[in-house]
Protein backbone atom coordinates (compact mmCIF):
# COMPACT_ATOMS: atom_id res chain seq x y z
CA UNK A 1 0.00 0.00 0.00
CA UNK A 2 1.39 3.40 -0.98
CA UNK A 3 2.00 6.20 1.48
CA UNK A 4 1.93 9.89 0.60
CA UNK A 5 5.05 12.05 0.65
CA UNK A 6 5.63 13.86 3.95
CA UNK A 7 8.19 16.65 4.21
CA UNK A 8 8.36 16.12 7.98
CA UNK A 9 9.07 12.42 7.53
CA UNK A 10 11.65 13.20 4.85
CA UNK A 11 13.41 15.53 7.26
CA UNK A 12 13.36 12.89 10.01
CA UNK A 13 14.73 10.20 7.70
CA UNK A 14 17.51 12.42 6.38
CA UNK A 15 18.54 13.58 9.84
CA UNK A 16 18.59 10.02 11.17
CA UNK A 17 20.48 8.83 8.09
CA UNK A 18 23.22 11.43 8.52
CA UNK A 19 23.40 10.73 12.26
CA UNK A 20 23.54 6.94 12.26
CA UNK A 21 25.09 6.04 8.90
CA UNK A 22 28.61 6.66 10.19
CA UNK A 23 31.38 4.43 11.53
CA UNK A 24 31.49 6.60 14.65
CA UNK A 25 28.05 5.20 15.49
CA UNK A 26 29.33 1.61 15.59
CA UNK A 27 30.84 0.11 18.71
CA UNK A 28 30.22 -1.79 21.92
CA UNK A 29 27.24 0.42 22.77
CA UNK A 30 25.84 0.10 19.25
CA UNK A 31 26.84 -3.42 18.18
CA UNK A 32 26.31 -4.54 14.61
CA UNK A 33 27.70 -7.52 12.65
CA UNK A 34 29.09 -5.12 10.05
CA UNK A 35 31.72 -4.10 12.61
CA UNK A 36 33.50 -7.41 11.98
CA UNK A 37 32.74 -7.43 8.26
CA UNK A 38 34.38 -4.01 7.87
CA UNK A 39 37.69 -5.26 9.26
CA UNK A 40 38.17 -7.72 6.43
CA UNK A 41 36.23 -6.23 3.50
CA UNK A 42 35.82 -9.71 2.02
CA UNK A 43 32.56 -10.96 0.50
CA UNK A 44 32.71 -14.42 2.10
CA UNK A 45 33.47 -13.08 5.56
CA UNK A 46 30.71 -10.52 5.11
CA UNK A 47 28.26 -13.29 4.23
CA UNK A 48 29.22 -15.23 7.36
CA UNK A 49 28.65 -12.08 9.43
CA UNK A 50 25.28 -11.49 7.79
CA UNK A 51 24.03 -15.08 8.06
CA UNK A 52 24.81 -15.16 11.79
CA UNK A 53 23.11 -11.77 12.15
CA UNK A 54 20.07 -12.96 14.08
CA UNK A 55 19.28 -12.71 17.77
CA UNK A 56 20.76 -10.31 20.31
CA UNK A 57 23.15 -7.83 18.66
CA UNK A 58 25.73 -8.05 21.46
CA UNK A 59 25.74 -11.85 21.33
CA UNK A 60 26.06 -11.78 17.53
CA UNK A 61 29.10 -9.54 17.77
CA UNK A 62 30.64 -11.62 20.56
CA UNK A 63 30.31 -14.78 18.45
CA UNK A 64 31.71 -13.17 15.30
CA UNK A 65 34.66 -11.81 17.30
CA UNK A 66 35.49 -15.39 18.34
CA UNK A 67 35.78 -16.73 14.78
CA UNK A 68 39.12 -17.37 13.09
CA UNK A 69 38.20 -16.41 9.53
CA UNK A 70 41.37 -18.08 8.29
CA UNK A 71 39.20 -21.19 8.41
CA UNK A 72 37.66 -20.03 5.14
CA UNK A 73 40.98 -20.83 3.44
CA UNK A 74 41.67 -24.05 5.33
CA UNK A 75 38.45 -25.29 6.94
CA UNK A 76 38.90 -27.57 9.92
CA UNK A 77 36.65 -28.71 12.69
CA UNK A 78 36.83 -26.48 15.75
CA UNK A 79 35.29 -27.50 19.04
CA UNK A 80 33.07 -25.10 20.95
CA UNK A 81 32.39 -22.86 17.96
CA UNK A 82 28.62 -22.69 18.02
CA UNK A 83 25.87 -20.10 18.04
CA UNK A 84 22.22 -20.55 18.98
CA UNK A 85 20.80 -22.98 16.37
CA UNK A 86 24.23 -23.81 14.90
CA UNK A 87 26.49 -26.52 16.29
CA UNK A 88 30.23 -26.64 15.65
CA UNK A 89 29.71 -29.03 12.74
CA UNK A 90 27.26 -26.62 11.09
CA UNK A 91 29.81 -23.81 11.31
CA UNK A 92 32.55 -26.03 9.88
CA UNK A 93 30.33 -27.16 7.02
CA UNK A 94 29.41 -23.56 6.17
CA UNK A 95 33.09 -22.62 6.01
CA UNK A 96 33.87 -25.73 3.97
CA UNK A 97 31.11 -24.88 1.48
CA UNK A 98 32.21 -21.25 1.18
CA UNK A 99 35.81 -22.34 0.59
CA UNK A 100 34.62 -24.19 -2.52
CA UNK A 101 32.81 -21.34 -4.24
CA UNK A 102 34.93 -19.06 -6.42
CA UNK A 103 32.87 -15.88 -6.27
CA UNK A 104 29.62 -15.01 -4.53
CA UNK A 105 29.25 -11.98 -6.77
CA UNK A 106 29.51 -14.04 -9.95
CA UNK A 107 26.87 -16.45 -8.65
CA UNK A 108 24.62 -13.53 -7.73
CA UNK A 109 25.03 -11.77 -11.07
CA UNK A 110 23.89 -14.83 -13.01
CA UNK A 111 20.43 -14.52 -11.50
CA UNK A 112 20.35 -10.74 -11.22
CA UNK A 113 21.42 -9.93 -14.78
CA UNK A 114 18.86 -12.30 -16.24
CA UNK A 115 15.91 -10.84 -14.35
CA UNK A 116 16.92 -7.48 -12.86
CA UNK A 117 15.60 -8.88 -9.57
CA UNK A 118 18.03 -9.09 -6.65
CA UNK A 119 16.00 -11.94 -5.15
CA UNK A 120 16.83 -14.06 -8.18
CA UNK A 121 20.47 -13.22 -7.51
CA UNK A 122 20.09 -14.51 -3.95
CA UNK A 123 18.43 -17.62 -5.34
CA UNK A 124 21.39 -18.42 -7.60
CA UNK A 125 23.85 -18.02 -4.69
CA UNK A 126 21.72 -20.31 -2.52
CA UNK A 127 21.44 -22.91 -5.25
CA UNK A 128 25.19 -22.95 -5.80
CA UNK A 129 25.99 -23.20 -2.10
CA UNK A 130 23.53 -26.05 -1.57
CA UNK A 131 24.91 -27.82 -4.65
CA UNK A 132 28.49 -27.63 -3.33
CA UNK A 133 27.75 -29.75 -0.27
CA UNK A 134 25.43 -32.64 0.54
CA UNK A 135 25.52 -31.74 4.24
CA UNK A 136 22.17 -30.82 5.74
CA UNK A 137 21.02 -30.06 9.27
CA UNK A 138 18.54 -27.73 10.90
CA UNK A 139 21.27 -25.27 11.87
CA UNK A 140 23.00 -25.33 8.48
CA UNK A 141 19.75 -24.97 6.56
CA UNK A 142 18.68 -22.13 8.85
CA UNK A 143 21.87 -20.24 8.00
CA UNK A 144 21.54 -20.52 4.23
CA UNK A 145 17.77 -20.15 4.31
CA UNK A 146 15.09 -21.93 2.39
CA UNK A 147 15.89 -21.75 -1.35
CA UNK A 148 13.90 -18.85 -2.73
CA UNK A 149 12.40 -20.64 -5.72
CA UNK A 150 10.94 -18.94 -8.75
CA UNK A 151 8.52 -16.70 -6.85
CA UNK A 152 10.44 -15.53 -3.77
CA UNK A 153 8.06 -12.64 -3.14
CA UNK A 154 5.69 -14.98 -1.29
CA UNK A 155 8.20 -15.93 1.41
CA UNK A 156 9.71 -14.43 4.57
CA UNK A 157 11.74 -11.23 4.80
CA UNK A 158 15.14 -12.83 4.09
CA UNK A 159 16.54 -10.03 6.22
CA UNK A 160 20.04 -11.49 6.56
CA UNK A 161 20.49 -11.96 2.81
CA UNK A 162 19.14 -8.49 2.03
CA UNK A 163 21.42 -7.01 4.69
CA UNK A 164 24.37 -8.75 3.03
CA UNK A 165 23.39 -7.21 -0.31
CA UNK A 166 23.14 -3.76 1.28
CA UNK A 167 26.68 -4.14 2.57
CA UNK A 168 27.99 -5.35 -0.78
CA UNK A 169 26.28 -2.79 -3.01
CA UNK A 170 26.11 0.46 -1.03
CA UNK A 171 29.39 2.32 -0.68
CA UNK A 172 28.90 5.20 1.73
CA UNK A 173 28.88 5.49 5.49
CA UNK A 174 29.22 2.07 7.08
CA UNK A 175 28.58 -0.16 4.05
CA UNK A 176 31.37 -1.96 2.19
CA UNK A 177 30.59 -1.34 -1.49
CA UNK A 178 32.57 -4.37 -2.69
CA UNK A 179 30.34 -5.16 -5.66
CA UNK A 180 29.85 -3.16 -8.83
CA UNK A 181 27.13 -3.58 -11.43
CA UNK A 182 24.17 -3.78 -9.04
CA UNK A 183 21.82 -0.80 -8.87
CA UNK A 184 21.22 0.59 -5.39
CA UNK A 185 17.67 1.32 -6.52
CA UNK A 186 17.09 -2.44 -6.89
CA UNK A 187 17.92 -3.21 -3.26
CA UNK A 188 15.15 -4.24 -0.86
CA UNK A 189 15.03 -3.09 2.76
CA UNK A 190 16.29 -5.84 5.10
CA UNK A 191 13.26 -5.70 7.37
CA UNK A 192 13.79 -6.83 10.96
CA UNK A 193 11.54 -6.57 14.00
CA UNK A 194 12.78 -3.05 14.86
CA UNK A 195 12.31 -1.63 11.36
CA UNK A 196 9.02 -3.50 10.98
CA UNK A 197 7.51 -1.71 13.98
CA UNK A 198 9.19 1.62 13.22
CA UNK A 199 8.01 1.77 9.62
CA UNK A 200 4.46 0.95 10.73
CA UNK A 201 4.56 3.80 13.25
CA UNK A 202 5.89 6.19 10.60
CA UNK A 203 3.18 5.23 8.11
CA UNK A 204 5.63 3.63 5.69
CA UNK A 205 4.08 0.20 6.15
CA UNK A 206 0.42 -0.80 6.37
CA UNK A 207 0.86 -4.54 5.98
CA UNK A 208 0.48 -6.49 9.23
CA UNK A 209 2.39 -9.61 8.18
CA UNK A 210 6.16 -9.74 8.69
CA UNK A 211 7.15 -11.08 5.26
CA UNK A 212 8.70 -10.25 1.90
CA UNK A 213 5.63 -8.34 0.78
CA UNK A 214 6.08 -6.06 3.79
CA UNK A 215 9.75 -5.49 2.88
CA UNK A 216 8.73 -4.67 -0.69
CA UNK A 217 6.01 -2.28 0.47
CA UNK A 218 8.39 -0.35 2.72
CA UNK A 219 11.03 -0.18 0.00
CA UNK A 220 8.47 1.09 -2.49
CA UNK A 221 7.40 3.84 -0.10
CA UNK A 222 11.00 4.79 0.73
CA UNK A 223 11.59 5.43 -2.96
CA UNK A 224 9.43 8.53 -2.51
CA UNK A 225 12.25 9.92 -0.38
CA UNK A 226 15.20 8.63 -2.42
CA UNK A 227 14.36 6.84 -5.65
CA UNK A 228 17.98 6.01 -6.41
CA UNK A 229 18.91 4.65 -2.98
CA UNK A 230 15.87 3.81 -0.84
CA UNK A 231 17.74 1.35 1.38
CA UNK A 232 20.11 4.06 2.61
CA UNK A 233 17.53 4.64 5.36
CA UNK A 234 17.88 1.09 6.73
CA UNK A 235 20.36 1.83 9.51
CA UNK A 236 18.45 5.01 10.41
CA UNK A 237 15.15 3.14 10.76
CA UNK A 238 16.86 0.36 12.71
CA UNK A 239 18.43 2.74 15.23
CA UNK A 240 15.24 4.79 15.62
CA UNK A 241 13.48 1.59 16.65
CA UNK A 242 16.31 0.02 18.64
CA UNK A 243 16.89 3.18 20.67
CA UNK A 244 13.14 3.71 21.07
CA UNK A 245 13.31 7.16 19.47
CA UNK A 246 10.05 6.49 17.64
Amino acid sequence: MESTFSSDLHRLLEEAYHTFNATSMLGANMPDPIIVARRYKDEKIALVCALFGYGNAKQILKFLESIDFGLLQKPKRVKNLYYRFQKSEDVYQLFFTLSRIDSLQEAFMRGYKESGDILQGVRTIQEELYALSSYRSYGYNFLLGKPLGKDPHKLGTYKRWLMFLRWMVRDDGIDLGLWRGVKKSDLILPLDTHTFRTTQKLGLLKRKSYDMQAALEVTHNLRRYDADDPVKYDIALYRLGQLKLI
